[in-house]
């Protein structure tokens, strides 16, 4: 694997025209994964210490940070991200802050799970962005308050470890460690100013909760399903058909580019484990003339297993929900949907419950990630 791409000092000041004309990027083996800091799974920036300059949520935003050199405030410049204000030392004699100085953020992951890597995005910070960072991870269950997550007894897993950065640039980790995490502290030394963050992974449910639940949908993002593959990601990803809620704009779902071939187009999915599946929507909202004429939908069992068509090729209709009952459960570990000839659907929805043998895998699962 090439070595992940790291990007230090400052940027050129910027000198008109379109500001990312030299922002600093570069293609990371882990940005397939879901976000796990995603704002629409219900993640948040839940406090900081200090937030002068730019609120902390705008860590989240889910679009890339904008730019508007004319836009300034009351206490400065108003940046696009989470910016704090300028550490200083102890006096005169000592004006400069220490090497432990430095700010924080507390984030709330939208769903636990596993980190894969990390994107810390300094764009538009070209001269005022942190001069190194570092993240930490916590699990801790519940709805833990900042206090509650900074008391002594919490234990933090260093995912990062202090790491200099560059800014107007695309910083980006690769994590290893193997674990569930609910929660990240991001740092920046010793201060200065982040545009977005991104936390890429593996969503680890709580099995006692899905238990609960009974029936639910089994390839949702924030119950652990996730895109293995799809065959055409050119307008928007497949990894948004299983977004939670409804799509809100036409984008918010998964189109394909208009094919001039005989060929259709398709999305793999593993679902959060081996289950029975009982019932399926296949949504197209927001997708008026140029939603998918027909979908087949097939299901294999484990790895390798041989495809068996579940729902046969059915016609579509334009920003519709469509709902079908199985005449009978299905048991699969993986659901394949077949969209003729191309276009898009915005949400595909799988309901039923886990088999006796997926429940054990994912209670094991469980434990061994220390959830």
């Amino acid at each position: 694997m090439t070595a992940t791409a790291r990007f230090t000092g400052d940027a050129n000041p910027y000198g008109g025209g379109d500001p990312y004309a030299d922002y600093r990027t570069a293609d990371f083996p882990f940005t397939d994964l879901v976000d796990l800091a995603d704002r629409r799974l219900g993640a948040g920036v839940i406090a900081a210490n200090d937030e002068f300059f730019a609120e902390r949520e705008n860590l989240l935003k889910p679009e890339p940070a904008e730019f508007d050199p004319e836009r300034f405030g009351h206490k400065g410049k108003i940046m696009d991200g989470w910016e704090t204000r300028r550490r200083r030392g102890a006096g005169a004699d000592r004006p400069h802050p220490t090497d432990e100085d430095h700010d924080w953020a507390l984030v709330r992951l939208g769903a636990p799970g596993v980190v894969r890597g990390i994107i810390v995005d300094t764009a538009h910070f070209r001269g005022n962005y942190p001069q190194a960072v570092s993240v930490e991870a916590a699990c801790v269950p519940g709805s833990p308050s900042p206090g509650e997550l900074l008391a002594p007894g919490v234990k933090w897993t260093t995912l990062v470890p202090r790491t200099a950065v560059g800014g107007h640039a695309a910083n980006g980790f690769v994590v290893a460690a193997e674990q569930r995490v609910t929660h990240l502290r991001v740092n920046q030394h010793p201060d200065g100013g982040i545009a977005r963050l991104r936390v890429y992974g593996e969503v680890a449910p709580d099995p006692a909760w899905l238990a609960a639940l009974g029936t639910f949908d089994l390839v949702a993002l924030e119950n652990g399903g996730m895109v293995e593959d799809a065959s055409d990601r050119f307008y928007s990803p497949a990894t948004n058909t299983i977004q939670p809620g409804r799509s809100r704009k036409m984008d918010d779902g998964w189109e394909t580019r208009r094919r001039r071939d005989k060929g259709n187009d398709w999305i793999r999915y593993r679902l959060v484990e081996q289950a029975e599946i009982r019932a399926v929507e296949i949504d197209t909202a927001y997708l008026k003339g140029n939603s998918a004429g027909w979908a087949r939908l097939s299901a294999c069992d484990g790895e390798g297993a041989e495809w068996t068509e579940v729902l046969p090729r059915t016609r579509l209709q334009p920003d519709t929900n469509h709902r079908f009952v199985l005449p009978e459960a299905v048991r699969a570990t993986h659901i394949r949907i077949d969209i003729f000839p191309d276009g898009g659907i915005s949400r595909l929805r799988l309901f039923g419950s886990p088999t006796e043998e997926g429940a054990t895998r994912l209670a094991a699962r469980h434990r061994e990630l220390g959830g």
